[in-house]
C-alpha cells in the first residue's frame, strides 16, 4: 500500500487552504512488514493537472502548490480528494509514483495529536538553533540530548529549516520516529481505537477509520529497523531561481533532473530502495535512517 501524507501550513480547523509544508510518500509492505518513507522536496517546480484555465494557461508551479490550488478555497481542480488529490496527481504525473490513499494533518491537529499520547521523546544527536536576528526566542533552541516535547514544540522543532530543508527533514523524522514509538506504547495502543476515532474529520484522508486501526495494529508488529525514512540524494539538486507569473518575481526552486528521480521511484516502488545503514556504514544513494 502506497501512501501520501501531507503535513499542511494551515494553522486554522478546516482544510480549505494550506501549502503541503511536508510531503512524505509511504509504502507499506505487508508479506515481509516493513515501512518505508520517501520525502519530496517542496519546492520542485513541477507541471500541476487543471490548473491552466485558472492561471491564465500558466500549468506548473512548485509541488507544494498543487494541495493549495485542489482544495476548497482555491478550487481550481474537481478532484473528490481534493487538495490531496491533486497533489497526488501531480507526483504521479511528474514521476511516476503509486498511490493509493492519502492523509494530510493541519499544524492544529498534528499539536492536538502529540498532546492526546502525552507528548514525545525526541534525541537530537546535535543542537538545533533555529533562533534569527529577528527572533531570539528560546522556543527556538532545542540542545544536543533527548527532550520530552508537547504538541507545539514538536512542530515547532519540524518546522526550523535555519540549517536547510534537508536538515529540517531529518528532524521532521526524528519527530515522527518519536512520535511512532509513543503510539505503539501498550498504554495507548489498548486506546487506538477511541483515539484514532477521536481525530475523524479533523484529519483530510481516503483512509477508513478501521484502515486506520489496521495499520496501527501493524505498526506495533514492525521491528524498528524496518521503518526506514529516506530522501533523494542531496547532490542531486541544485539551487536555482525560476519567474513565476502568479507573483511575478523569481521565486527559488530545485534544479534536478527528473529522469534520475523515477530511476530511483521505480526502484523504491519494488522495495529495492533505500537500505537503512548503521552508524558505522556509509550512507550512499539517499540519506536513510531507521527509527531506533
Amino acid at each position: 500500500m502506497y501512501i501520501l501524507v501531507i503535513g499542511s501550513d494551515s494553522r486554522g480547523d478546516s482544510y480549505l487552504y494550506g501549502l503541503a509544508d511536508v510531503i512524505r510518500l509511504v509504502r507499506v509492505d505487508f508479506v515481509n512488514p516493513k515501512i518505508t518513507v520517501l520525502e519530496f522536496p517542496r519546492d520542485m517546480w513541477v507541471e500541476i493537472p487543471d490548473i491552466s484555465d485558472n492561471l491564465n494557461g500558466q500549468d506548473h508551479e512548485k509541488l507544494n502548490q498543487a494541495y493549495l490550488y485542489g482544495n476548497p478555497g482555491f478550487g481550481y481542480s474537481n478532484d473528490p480528494a481534493g487538495g490531496p488529490g491533486l497533489l497526488a496527481r501531480t507526483i504521479t504525473l511528474n514521476f511516476g509514483t503509486q498511490i493509493d490513499h492519502y492523509a494530510a494533518v493541519n499544524m492544529r491537529t498534528f499539536e492536538k495529536i502529540v498532546n492526546a499520547v502525552g507528548g514525545i521523546e525526541v534525541t537530537l544527536p546535535e543542537t538545533v538553533d533555529g533562533r534569527t536576528a529577528d527572533d531570539t526566542s528560546e522556543r527556538l533552541l532545542f540542545p544536543q540530548g533527548t527532550h520530552h516535547l508537547s504538541g507545539t514544540e514538536a512542530l515547532t522543532l519540524a518546522r526550523i529549516r535555519i540549517d536547510g530543508v534537508f536538515s529540517r527533514a531529518d528532524n521532521q523524522d526524528r519527530v515522527l520516529c518519536a512520535l511512532r514509538d509513543k503510539l505503539i506504547s501498550p498504554d495507548v495502543v489498548k486506546n487506538a481505537p477511541a483515539l484514532i476515532q477521536s481525530f475523524n474529520g479533523a484529519v483530510q484522508t481516503s483512509l477508513s477509520p478501521e484502515e486506520l486501526s489496521q495499520l496501527a495494529c501493524l505498526g506495533t508488529q514492525i521491528e524498528p529497523q524496518n521503518i526506514i525514512f529516506t530522501s533523494f540524494p542531496q547532490q542531486l539538486f541544485e539551487q536555482d531561481r525560476v519567474y513565476d507569473p502568479v507573483f511575478e518575481k523569481n521565486v527559488f526552486v530545485w534544479n534536478v533532473d527528473y529522469n534520475i528521480l523515477r530511476e530511483y521511484i521505480q526502484r523504491f516502488n519494488s522495495g529495492n530502495w533505500p537500505y537503512a545503514v548503521t552508524a558505522h556504514e556509509e550512507k550512499q544513494e539517499g540519506d536513510s535512517t531507521f527509527c531506533k
